[in-house]
This record gives C-alpha cells, structure tokens and sequence, in this order.
C-alpha cells in the first residue's frame, strides 16, 4: 500500500521540483516563453526560424536573442508590401504587460544566421533572450525551442 502511495506522488513531485527551476528565470525576468519551436533544416540551408509565445507581467520589449546553433541570431519580421512578402530585422518587439506576443511563421520571429549545423527533427536549439524592461535594466531567459520536421511529407504522413 505505501509503495503504491509513493509512486502516485511522482507526478506532483516532478511538477513541484519543475516549478522551482522555472520560479527562478520567471521571477528574475517577469516573463514567460512557451510553446518554443523551431523548423528543421536542410544540409545546406544556412538560416532558420524559431517561433514562441511570450508574456511580460509588466511592459517589455524583447530586444536580443543569441543561441550557440547559430553564427548571429536577429528578431525579424515578416510583412505584405504591395502584395509582396518583405521580411526585416527589427529593434524590439513590444511586450505589453499580461499580453501574449505570438512569433509565428509570417511575423515577428527569432532568425538564426549561418547556423553551425543543420537542425533537426527532434533536437532541440537553445536561446537566450533578452527582455529590457521599461526601467531599461535588462534580463536573460534561457528557451530550448523543439525542432520539428515541418516538410510536406511529414505534414502528410499517415494521411
């Protein structure tokens, strides 16, 4: 009966202990990252995307983000221009307090330049993003975004 008891715990427990090693980025920053991904790559394909929601308590901007995946690392934006797709670095992206700032594919988004290496279905890439609050004092949020295999093929397969 104990054992049984024990090993109910496990979960509560490793959400407890999860909670404590985000408590520490969250309360330092007052931001919130989730739902981080990333378009796998081909061999010779030297740039990516990497797209995630992201939440201030308080007003933001999202100024920099930097990975060791990749040589540079912009955030961009993707906009229609006389029926033209333009896309372009940008300073910072507002975060406006308790809004959900979505970077998704045909927006803002985290580009990487001249990766190292090919990204993966199933790796994961780290980032480091740099939130300046309005106080102009600055924060690090550590984000692995998933890679996922976003290929014709995979979005078909078992169709």
């Amino acid at each position: 009966m104990k054992i049984q008891q024990s090993i109910n715990e496990i979960p509560r427990v490793l959400l407890a202990m999860l909670a404590i090693a985000i408590a520490p980025a969250y309360a330092q920053s007052g931001v919130e990252v989730s739902n981080a991904w990333a378009r796998a790559t081909v061999a010779a394909q030297k740039v990516g995307g990497v797209y995630l929601d992201i939440r201030s308590n308080a007003p933001a901007r999202l100024v920099a983000a930097a990975s060791p995946v990749a040589v540079r690392v912009e955030l961009h934006n993707m906009s229609m221009e006389g029926g033209v797709m333009k896309m372009a670095p940008v300073a910072g992206i507002a975060l406006a307090a308790g809004q959900t700032v979505k970077l998704a594919p045909g927006g803002y988004h985290v580009m990487l330049v001249d990766l190292k290496r090919p990204l993966k279905a199933g790796d994961s890439v780290p980032l480091t993003l740099t939130i300046e609050r309005a106080d102009k004092t600055r924060a690090s949020v550590e984000v692995k975004a998933e890679v996922r295999d976003m290929s014709a093929a995979a979005a078909h397969k078992g169709h």
